[in-house]
């Protein structure tokens, strides 16, 4: 990303908003453009938890989209995460 002087922040920390209330920190892999949060993993597969984690990181943050890749797999695996707070729900 450097390179392509695409700006980018890594393990940024972000503060969780539950109720008006912190209720912790997540510091992402990287924040592309102050707007995508990108989550990189090494597993063999994706689970429901990686999944729900990202969802939680989206609903206690200001961000809408995220993706998720992981490297560990016989493929790789991108997931892309849409949040819209209007409508309390994601898209993939």
């Amino acid at each position: 990303m450097t390179k392509r002087e695409i700006p980018f922040e890594s393990q940024k920390p972000i503060n969780i908003i539950y109720n008006g209330k912190k209720i912790g920190t997540y510091k992402p892999d990287f924040i592309v453009n102050n707007q995508i949060l990108i989550e990189l993993k090494v597993l063999p597969r994706l689970t429901q938890l990686e999944e729900k984690q990202i969802w939680y990181y989206l609903k206690g943050t200001n961000y809408k989209l995220a993706l998720l890749i992981n490297f560990g797999g016989q493929k790789l695996q991108i997931k892309r995460w849409i949040y819209d707070k209007a409508r309390q729900k994601y898209q993939r």
